[in-house]
């Protein structure tokens, strides 16, 4: 059964930081395209940043160059290092893991942390 479980939201005023973790079982994050999501109150989810196979990440344009997607393989965990942070970036964030075992392609998500920023 894969589990993946956020922590490290909260509040924080502009041009904080913060630093979430997702800690995975069930599925290795070192064969995963691992990702973060988030998604603010009325508007749909959207990827904020993948990593890929090696150390291949992508950003979403509003983020690049704040925030940083990062895994321990050793310990089975991704984190989103978020700098500079904006009140535009108030959200849910979720973990995502997708994987493949033969033919069969797996989508998971964790239960999400709330980021708010304001001040």
């Amino acid at each position: 059964q894969v589990q993946l479980v956020e922590s490290g939201g909260g509040l924080v005023q502009p041009g904080g930081s913060l630093r979430l973790s997702c800690a995975a079982s069930g599925v290795i994050v070192s064969s995963s395209v691992m990702g973060w999501y988030r998604q603010a109150q009325g508007k749909q989810r959207e990827l904020v940043a993948n990593i890929k196979a090696r150390i291949l990440t992508t950003y979403s344009d509003s983020v690049k160059g704040r925030f940083t997607i990062s895994r321990d393989n050793a310990k089975n965990m991704v984190y989103l290092q978020m700098d500079s942070l904006k009140p535009e970036d108030t959200a849910v964030y979720y973990c995502n893991a997708k994987w493949a075992s033969g033919a069969v392609l797996y989508d998971n998500w964790g239960q999400g942390t709330q980021v708010t920023v304001s001040s």
